[in-house]
This record gives C-alpha cells, structure tokens and sequence, in this order.
C-alpha cells in the first residue's frame, strides 16, 4: 500500500483544502471569544484593546510560532498530533508515553466540548431575529444529523468544506474592516503594552487569560491535521486566516467601543452578530452554521484518527473500524462516533447555553498543549538542536501555557471539571489498556523455535495423528525470528496434537512510520515451518487475513512453497490445501496473588478486553477457518500452598 499524503504540492488547492479542515475550530473561535472576554463588565477602552492584544499575541505565539513555526517541522512522514509526536521519539524515550496519552485524552475531551459550543454559538445568533426561540432543539438536532452521517461517509460534504470556508474567512476579514473603519483606534491593539497592561495593572486582570486561550484552542487540531494537506499548504494558509480572524476581534472591538462604552457588557449580546447589519443576518447565521458544522466534522474525524493511532500503539481497546468513502483517510469508529454523540448531547443539556460551555472548554486543551510542548523538547534533543534553544523554548511556552492553565483552573467549579473528568476517563481507559498488556505481556514465556523444528517436521509426516489442517497458522508476539510463545508450542504438541503440512506463524509489528507496508518471511525448514512478519504503520488497517494471503501467492509464485494438498486423490488434481488460524486468548488465572494496583489494574484490562473486538475480527480473519483457545495467564504465581494430606 503506498500513501503519500506527506508529498503535499503547494498550490491553491492544497490550501482550499486546509481551509475545510485544518481551521474548522479556531476559525469559529470569534463567535464567542471576545464575548467571553467582557463578561458582564464594564466597557472601558482598556479592558477592550488589552482584551484584543492578549488574542492578537496569543494567535500569533502560540498558533503562529509554537504550532505553524516549529512543531509543523515535527512529522512523521507527513502525519502529525500528539501520537505521531509519540512515535518519532519512542525508539529514544519509550517512558514519554504517560503525556502522549494525557494529551490524547484531553483531544479526545476536546472533540466533546468543540461541537456544541460551535454549534450553539452559531444557532443562539437567531435570538437576534426571534427573541424566545428555543435553540437547545434546533443544536441536537444538528449534532445528532451530524453524526448519524457519519456512517455512511461524508466525501461529498467534504467537497464543499473548502469553499464553505473561503466565504467564511472572507465574511469575518470583511465585517472586520467594515467595522474597524468606525473606530480605527482599535489597531493600537496591536501594541503588546496594552496586552501587559490587562493582565497586570487591571484589576483580577491575569484571570482574563481563561477566556483569551479561547481564541487559540484549535491549534492543537491544527497539528493533528497535518496529514490531510501538508505544512507548506497550511502555512501559507495560516497567513490568510489569521489576517481575516484578527481583523473581525479588532471589528467586534470597534463595535463595542462604539456602541457600550461605559456600559455594562449584556450577557446575551453577541458582538460577531452586532457588526453585521441588519439586511444580512440571516445569511450570516446560516453561513456561521455551516462554519460550525464544518468545526464540528473536523474534530469528530480528528478524534476517528486519534482512536485508530492508539489501538496501533496499543494504547485503546482494538475496536471496529470502518472505511465509509473513497476520501483519503476518511475512517468512521463506530464505538467512537456514538460515545462522542453522548457526551457531545450531554455537554448540551448539562450547560444549555454557550456562554456557560465556555467554562467547560479549554481546560483539558490546555493539557494538551503542555503535553505537546514537552514532547517537542524530546524531539528537539533528539535532532540534535542545541540545549540554549531548547531551554528558551521550554521557558517560554512553558510560562505560557502554565499560565493559561493557571488561568483556566478558575473555571473548574463553574464547569471545568466536565472537560476534565472526561479528559481523566479517557486517559484511565488508555492507561488500564497500556499496562495491562505490558503486565500480561510480561509474563509470557518465550521458547527458541529451533529446539522444536524437529518435532514439528516429525508431527508433520506422523500420519497416525489425524490432520487438524493442511496449513496451520498462528499469530505470535514474539520479536525474535528464533523465539515463539511457549503456550503455541503446548498448543501444537499437548493440548490437542494438530498435524498440519505446514505450520506457519505471524507476527505483527507496528512501525513508528505511519503508513509502512512490509513483510519479511523466514522458512525455518523447507515446505513445513515458516514465520512470516508484517510491518506495518501505525496508521495502517490490520488486514492480515488479506495480506497473508498475498504473501502466499507471491511465494508460490516466486517457487519457494508448494501450497497444493498432500492428499494424493486431491494432489492429482493441483486442489489447494485448507488454511486455520488458531488464536489464543489469554484469561487471568485464579492461580494469582498480585498487588492490589496490579489487580485493578488487570481486572480493568480484561472487562475492557471483554468489549472489544475479538482478534479475529481486529486482524481481519475468515471467522469461518479460525479456532479460539482459551489458555490461563498466571501473572503471580502463588508462591506456597500449604495442603495437608490426612489418611482417614
């Protein structure tokens, strides 16, 4: 399978496409960012251009140097976030993986909070027009739609989403400037003094960050989303939509100046809808939906992506995972599509209003973005970048975020703690999984596959055990070409003795690359045993029944194997012999005494086995030709048993 989303040309199309999906987050961050800024306060012309300063140098050190700057440069063949971050400093850094699943999680979480917020903001915008319409109905209804749609692929909405969003950034850069006409003064925003001056000299003015980060939140997802355009495309971008989201804060700034100065901020007054008049409201809310709509597709396939990256680096139970279009690296999880959709409608009926979402979001991204940021300084050292620069970045986005964080931990009684108790379910889940099978893993013994080739080749041809299958295949987890499971060997000879012709054995090995596509195959002895290893990308699907099969063709092709039937009536007439892959499954054993985060933590891991997808169907096998056994997986051996025999 060859992929080349990393060859991304630089041209206007590329950057059409960045617009639909890179910017659907940050690109609606105007619905509601200045408004959560003011508040309930008084307007002065301090709070408003310290408020547009603190977005203007936000969007400008965070999103334009941190994200589009640096860590663009930190891509993994072209793939990007937080888990491909992970994966080019694992092989250096395997114990990174605690923050890649904190900053995983607090994605996730993420993709939770964006949509209703996006989505309510633009609906509440009709209260302009009819004053009581109940907008709670309307922004179910358009989220349920919009993930009902997600099974059946959403390529030809897709098409639109560039242009949706072209007319979007053009509608904020033109109101903008419309609007800032009226009061040009707002451009001494542009001075970071007035930045200063709101966080330090205003009163509880440091507490304004948690609102300000608002503005700034989809950075993260931009990273993410490297993949689907390339930097080149999203830099160059990047300068058109910021232009156009800086001019519409410093057009809603104007307006405000203009209209409320001196006044008590109206909590339901929306400055985005202000500025427009009157005459294209209604256009401006349907495209504003539209927008949000399009924020909301971009998070929900950023979180599919961020599923499907975990269950590779065997950090998220192996579930179902499906390829609904022809659009390049479209994939819907079920399992994934409806726990988002409750805790998406949850959010919604929990805070009703966007203004109280608000206290909800940005929270957990915050973690996100530290996370990042430390695994980025790993990066660096792992390039070779010299220490003076590492440290200065370290200090800076460090204070930065920290602060933001700092900031946002206000929010937490206000609702903050949504974000975070579902940013820390996810990562209990993530983590329960990880050291399950590291622990599970770690006590699986491992024999040289050498001392047994004989056997195997006498089991073979000893026609007095009946024939379990012609080929007979397992997978195994073994690394090493000359190690295998000790429980495949008991399998093969003890438990049920299984002749077969010949005996193969699959391992599977997940690259840090994510779209590799290789095997290597070893005959350990001609025409009876042979291991076969994938290696495949973490971003690849896991169908090894198909691949396995093209494996088989190119070696009989090529001479190196006799797949044809060793029953002579069946010989005679060149009949391929049968295939039966025999999977193991490992079932904790009673025979255990295991500390008591061990026991939790195992016990977690095999009621999240229990709901996941079963092997077979994780690896793509014929459910027809495949046999479970089931076999006892002792951790902790207890270590005396004290038995005493009695006589009578």
């Amino acid at each position: 399978m060859e992929h080349s989303s990393h060859q991304h040309r630089t041209n206007m199309a590329g950057m059409l496409v960045a617009l639909g999906i890179i910017y659907g987050d940050i690109g609606t961050s105007p619905l509601y960012v200045l408004k959560a800024i003011l508040g309930e306060m008084q307007i002065t012309e301090e709070l408003v251009l310290g408020g547009l300063s603190c977005i203007i140098w936000t969007l400008t050190l965070l999103t334009t140097v941190k994200y589009v700057i640096i860590t663009l440069n930190a891509d993994n063949n072209g793939e990007g976030g937080v888990f491909s971050l992970y994966a080019l400093i694992r092989r250096f850094r395997p114990t990174l993986i605690l923050p890649a699943i904190l900053g995983g999680a607090a994605l996730l979480a993420d993709g939770m909070i964006t949509p209703p917020i996006s989505v309510s903001s633009a609906i509440e915008g009709l209260r302009i027009l009819k004053p009581d319409i109940p907008t709670i109905p309307i922004v179910v209804t358009i989220i349920t739609l919009l993930f009902m749609l997600q099974r059946v692929g959403t390529s030809v909405v897709g098409k639109t989403f560039g242009p949706v969003m072209l007319i979007w950034f053009a509608m904020l850069g033109f109101f903008g400037i419309t609007s800032t006409i009226d009061n040009p003064m707002v451009i001494k925003a542009f001075n970071p003094w007035y930045a200063y001056n709101l966080l330090f000299h205003f009163k509880n003015g440091f507490w304004f960050l948690g609102a300000v980060f608002l503005c700034t939140t989809g950075a993260e997802a931009l990273y993410s989303d490297l993949g689907h355009c390339g930097k080149n495309n999203i830099r160059i971008s990047w300068s058109f939509v910021k232009t156009c989201l800086i001019l519409n804060y410093l057009g809603q700034g104007a307006w405000v100046l203009n209209t409320l100065d001196g006044q008590v901020f109206p909590k339901d007054l929306n400055p985005f809808y202000q500025m427009m008049p009157e005459w294209f409201l209604p256009a401006g809310i349907i495209i504003a939906t539209l927008a949000a709509i399009i924020a909301s597709q971009a998070l929900i396939s950023g979180s599919f992506t961020l599923i499907s990256e975990a269950i590779r680096l065997n950090v998220w139970p192996k579930v179902r995972i499906k390829f609904p279009s022809e659009l390049k690296g479209q994939l819907y999880v079920p399992s994934a599509n409806w726990l988002l959709l409750a805790g998406c409608l949850g959010v919604v009926f929990y805070f009703q209003e966007s203004s109280a979402m608000e206290a909800a979001y940005g929270l957990a991204i915050t973690l996100a973005m530290l996370m990042t940021t430390y695994l980025l300084s790993h990066y660096l050292i792992s390039k070779r970048i010299k220490s003076f620069y590492i440290i200065v970045l370290l200090l800076v986005y460090l204070s930065i975020e920290i602060s933001f964080f700092i900031a946002n931990v206000v929010k937490f009684t206000h609702g903050g703690w949504v974000s975070l108790l579902i940013c820390g379910l996810i990562m209990v889940v993530m983590w329960t999984w990880y050291k399950g099978r590291k622990i599970k893993n770690r006590y699986i013994t491992f024999t040289h596959i050498n001392d047994h080739l004989n056997m195997l080749k006498e089991l073979s041809h000893d026609h007095s055990v009946p024939k379990f299958a012609t080929h007979l295949v397992y997978l195994t987890s073994a690394d090493s070409r000359d190690e295998i499971e000790s429980k495949i060997m008991y399998s093969i000879f003890q438990k049920q003795p299984k002749r077969a012709d010949i005996y193969w054995f699959i391992h599977i090995h997940v690259e840090d690359e994510p779209y590799k596509l290789e095997y290597k195959v070893d005959i350990l002895a001609n025409n009876d045993v042979i291991k076969v290893e994938f290696r495949l990308g973490f971003r690849v699907d896991q169908k090894i029944n198909m691949y396995f099969r093209k494996v088989v063709e190119e070696l009989v092709e090529a001479g190196e194997i006799n797949i044809i039937s060793r029953y002579a009536s069946l010989a005679e007439k060149n009949i391929v012999g049968d295939f039966r892959f025999i999977v193991i499954k490992r079932h904790l054993s009673y025979e255990n005494e295991l500390s008591l985060y061990e026991n939790l933590i195992m016990d977690g891991y095999f009621m999240l086995d229990a709901l996941s997808l079963s092997e077979d169907k994780a690896f793509g096998l014929d459910t027809s030709s495949v046999k479970i056994e089931k076999v006892p997986l002792v951790i902790a051996p207890v270590k005396e048993i004290r038995l005493k025999r009695v006589m009578n």
